[in-house]
């Protein structure tokens, strides 16, 4: 059984204000990554996420990027020898809303595998929310939240 889950939000912003949000270190560190992003979203690079309630930095591996559609990239799963992969879309509703859906997957199909990914589940439906507090009203729902 493959371990797999998928969250998703709808953000009353345009499709490429909405992927900005994510790709644009500047403004994920502003809702999400709060203790700091080296880099933007671009293949083949390593982008270091920081969080100010979360010690230690989580190495990105971004495998794919297509402008104003997709982000993918790779991780460390928590167990040893594991990646899981991440896969952020971005699907234009109309001129002023956008679908963002995020999907994991990659954990080994044990109990600390599924444990692990109901924590990450949580965490990007989380991360949704807080990419459309920050998108429509400016406001970081992340600070004080953990």
């Amino acid at each position: 059984m493959e371990l797999k889950f998928t969250v998703q939000t709808k953000i009353q912003k345009p499709l490429a204000e909405v992927f900005d949000g994510v790709y644009n270190p500047s403004k994920i560190t502003r809702y999400f990554a709060t203790g700091g992003a080296s880099a933007p979203l671009d293949v083949g690079t390593t982008v270091i996420w920081q969080f100010a309630d979360h010690p230690g930095d989580v190495p990105v591996r971004v495998k794919e990027v297509v402008p104003n559609q997709l982000i993918a990239f790779e991780w460390d799963a928590g167990e040893p020898n594991t990646v899981c992969r991440v896969e952020m879309k971005f699907e234009a509703l109309d001129d002023k809303s956008t679908m963002v859906s995020i999907t994991e997957s990659g954990w080994p199909s044990t109990q600390k595998g599924l444990d692990l990914s109901y924590g990450n589940c949580m965490g990007w439906s989380h991360m949704t929310a807080f990419l459309k507090a920050y998108l429509e009203y400016g406001i970081n729902l992340r600070k004080g939240a953990y």
